[in-house]
């Protein structure tokens, strides 16, 4: 596979543009495995801001999990070997992003519990969403570009 590296800012700008996290990484990267951008993003809505504002896992992580599992996941039930390829290399994806921000956590990463409807008003009003999220999902484009370049 080509690695583009104009993907990163691809990515970077779909976030910018107004669309969530977990979109913008599953619409720049699953064109690549035939995931319309539409799909990708309808897929993808409810992953956005730590799974739909409970500040579980950062979008952008569950958008480059959905990737990874496009590119090796399992399409049969006995298909455990392309499973556990999926597993490490999902594992091996959140090792780096954790390296780098010290959590996957979207509440971790804002500062901001966002499943409290008051903390999510503030993370709004204090522009945290364009502020930090960009960058999370550069890290991630990043991490998912070595990724996606190994075997």
């Amino acid at each position: 596979m080509e690695i583009h590296m104009d993907r990163v800012e691809e990515a970077v700008n779909c976030i910018k543009s107004g669309f969530l996290c977990s979109q913008a990484i599953l619409s720049t990267y699953g064109k690549e495995f035939g995931l319309d951008v539409t799909m990708a993003n309808k897929i993808a809505c409810g992953f956005g801001a730590g799974m739909s504002r409970i500040g579980a896992t950062c979008g952008a992580v569950s958008g480059a999990c959905m990737v990874i599992g496009l590119k090796h996941g399992k399409c049969t039930a006995s298909d455990n070997d392309s499973k556990e390829k999926t597993y490490l290399l999902v594992q091996q994806f959140v090792s780096e992003f954790i390296q780098r921000n010290k959590s996957t956590k979207c509440t971790d990463l804002l500062g901001l519990d966002l499943g409290n409807p008051e903390d999510y008003e503030k993370a709004k009003d204090r522009g945290l969403f364009m502020a930090i999220c960009p960058k999370l999902v550069k890290d991630a484009a990043e991490i998912l570009e070595d990724i996606l370049r190994k075997k």
